[in-house]
């Protein structure tokens, strides 16, 4: 754990003065590129988004505003070439408490039906309807970089899950809440996390129990695949991270953040198949023959300049 903690740090220290100086300079229209009452979203040096959950006063607990707001954050952020990575984040003193139930109580458990039936029903349509709030992350095709420090609770697990790579604080820690407000988590946790840790007696004992997982716990099951000494150097970690993503082919990456997807839910061959028919049109990209004369002139994907995608 102190060794992961260490090359955290030392990868702290490596990110690009340059890139810090630049996103903390730059001006409001700039770094705003979005604008909702929940989220926060500023840009990070050329291509990068941090997107953070915004109600601190509140500990960044869930309400419906910000239900809706991630899917509309998401839709935009996938088709926006500007931004080719996304970093979440918690603003304030932790990541997330979970589900506000005071503000979603009214959805969830009060209705004008009288019939069993429809109340059922509406019930349903509103599941789905919180489920795609964290689905619009993993069907973004661009990158999301988790960064999470102190409290990640209840939805707030659902919410990693659904992100392509996740990291943490030492002081963060975990915790499939919902069992002990009388519910099944029901918009991913028990669909992704399984797939995510990969041990189903580990993810069995987190749900039934409600128990808090510790960051050297999340570390060692590969909830998360670094650790950094404190919220400061967990985001510049972050953002050094999401700035070398972002300096590859956005055909290459988001590609393969697609594929990946798809084959994880679906058999060898069939994502063998996919990637195939896949490869057919995004091999003629221009992409490769500038990596690969990149390559012969001894330069980096750092010195290409690909084209917006």
């Amino acid at each position: 754990m102190a060794a992961r903690v260490a090359q955290g740090a030392r990868t702290v220290r490596r990110v690009s003065r340059a890139m810090l100086v630049g996103s903390r300079g730059m001006s409001v229209a700039a770094a705003a590129p979005y604008s909702f009452e929940s989220l926060r979203a500023t840009r990070v040096g050329d291509s990068v988004l941090h997107v953070e959950l915004n109600r601190p006063e509140k500990r960044n607990a869930m309400n419906k505003t910000l239900w809706r707001e991630m899917v509309e954050c998401f839709d935009r952020v996938a088709q926006d070439s500007d931004f080719r990575v996304v970093v979440i984040s918690g603003a304030g003193k932790m990541f997330t408490a979970g589900i506000d139930l005071m503000d979603m109580a009214g959805d969830m458990l009060q209705s004008e039906e009288t019939d069993v039936a429809r109340k059922a029903w509406k019930l349903r349509n509103t599941v789905l309807r919180f489920q795609e709030s964290f689905s619009a992350i993993e069907k973004c095709p661009k990158p999301v970089i988790a960064a999470i420090h102190s409290a990640c609770i209840g939805g707030g697990i659902d919410l990693i899950t659904a992100c392509d790579i996740r990291l943490c604080s030492q002081d963060a820690w975990f915790q499939v809440k919902e069992v002990d407000i009388g519910m099944a988590a029901d918009v991913g946790t028990l669909q992704r996390l399984p797939k995510v840790i990969g041990n189903a007696s580990l993810v069995n004992e987190l749900v039934y129990t409600a128990r808090k997982m510790m960051a050297d716990e999340a570390m060692s099951c590969g909830l998360v695949s670094r650790v950094f000494q404190d919220k400061e150097a967990l985001l510049e970690g972050a953002f050094h991270l999401a700035s070398e993503i972002a300096s590859k082919s956005p055909l290459a990456v988001q590609g393969s953040k697609l594929n990946m997807i798809y084959s994880r839910d679906h058999s060898v061959k069939e994502g063998l198949d996919y990637i195939a028919t896949w490869n057919m049109s995004m091999l003629q990209t221009e992409d490769i023959v500038k990596s690969a004369q990149a390559a012969m002139e001894k330069k980096t994907p750092k010195d290409i300049t690909y084209s917006k995608l």
